[in-house]
């Protein structure tokens, strides 16, 4: 999906391989270049609005999403603690998830937890482009590819020197790492509530007694960051890079993006990020025991209790990708199909209602300042002339 970009003259002295060259070129510039040029505003405009937009939409989709799901989720977290074990772990987590009723999942959902989703999705979103797009204007690189980019051939021109490339490579490591550290900052609080139900979370809170800095991260943030980094890695930058370089030309399409995407949620990201979600949900059940937590111990707890399988079982990957796939295993498709289906109108929009009226009203400013210059110009001249004019008569 691409928007058109003006069109030039045909007869400009190019040879066939030029003008191809060209073509294939256009298609390769990135959609904010493409609407700022075709709607006539300034690139800066179209970028903020863009990341906005984009930011926005992630974080409605993701609380849709996260809400619809409360009921997989909480027999993902119970499935990843140490509340059950044994055999039949799954039925275990579904009979403590219902126990209090079929709505039981939906009433541990405060307030907090619907700005946190929104927050959490739309900041992810937000912070990954803000970094991604800030490093790749320091380090001199392109961003991560990007809606109709990825359905474009690789640009023979684009650079491949190890500079360019070892510079892109720790660009992609370090952006989804500041983005899920932010994510998680907003986040986890609000999980924690999830996990442990209000009543009980503020006793845990409580006892915990920790500053206001701290109490505002939540408690087990390091791992639920780490879940969060593996996962921002794998939507927007080990998808988009594996299907523009690696898919088959000729298959990519929509559908094709939808798919790809959500396998690499489940048999890549989750596959990792299922670790760090059991070690998140233990760090809580050790929080709860003994008012702190202590990672070394969490982990000999349950070695020393399950062996690996504490930290990674088939059912526990299971219900980790019952309850991310439908939001984070479709992501990629919805940034970079759906949302860009709305950028133009959006763009459109801001340029109709705040950008076109505010230029038109410094213009105005402008034309009267210069008038004004021009009126005061006219009374010094006039002045002048008045004053030469009494030292002639005096002589």
């Amino acid at each position: 999906f691409y928007f058109p970009i003006k069109k030039q003259p045909r007869n400009m002295g190019m040879t066939a391989t030029e003008s191809t060259n060209m073509k294939h070129a256009n298609l390769q510039r990135r959609d904010t270049d493409i609407l700022s040029e075709s709607l006539d505003v300034p690139h800066s405009v179209a970028e903020v609005t863009l990341v906005t937009y984009r930011s926005v939409g992630i974080g409605l989709f993701g609380l849709g999403m996260r809400y619809a799901g409360m009921p997989l989720e909480k027999i993902a977290l119970f499935m990843n603690s140490s509340q059950v074990s044994g055999k039949n772990q799954f039925a275990q987590s579904v009979r403590l998830t219902f126990k209090n009723g079929a709505l039981a999942p939906y009433r541990v959902v405060g307030s907090a937890s619907m700005v946190a989703w929104f927050l959490q999705y739309s900041i992810m979103g937000f912070a990954f482009q803000f970094f991604d797009h800030g490093l790749s204007e320091l380090m001199g690189v392109k961003p991560i590819y990007y809606g109709h980019e990825l359905m474009q051939p690789l640009d023979p021109a684009e650079e491949k020197s190890t500079e360019y490339k070892t510079k892109s490579a720790i660009k992609a490591l370090i952006s989804p790492i500041l983005a899920g550290a932010l994510e998680s900052k907003v986040s986890n609080r609000a999980e924690a509530q999830r996990y442990f139900g209000l009543e009980k979370f503020a006793k845990v809170e409580a006892r915990l007694g920790w500053n206001p800095l701290a109490k505002a991260a939540g408690p087990a943030f390091l791992s639920n960051s780490m879940r969060n980094i593996i996962m921002c890695q794998t939507s927007f930058v080990l998808t988009p890079i594996a299907y523009k370089l690696y898919f088959p030309q000729e298959n990519k399409n929509k559908t094709s993006l939808f798919w790809f995407g959500l396998s690499m949620n489940v048999f890549v990201g989750n596959v990792f990020a299922i670790t760090q979600q059991a070690l998140w949900g233990r760090s809580l059940d050790y929080c709860a025991r003994h008012g702190q937590i202590n990672y070394g111990n969490v982990v000999r707890e349950g070695l020393k209790a399950e062996g690996m399988s504490a930290f990674f079982t088939g059912p526990k990957w299971f219900s980790r990708v019952l309850m991310n796939a439908p939001a984070q295993g479709i992501l990629p498709w919805f940034y970079n199909e759906v949302l860009p289906l709305g950028e133009k109108p959006v763009v459109k929009a801001v340029k109709a209602i705040l950008y076109t009226p505010i230029t038109d009203e410094a213009e105005k400013l402008r034309g009267g300042a210069d008038k004004l210059l021009d009126q005061q110009g006219t009374v010094q001249a006039i002045s002048q002339d008045m004053r030469t004019a009494r030292c002639d008569n005096t002589r």
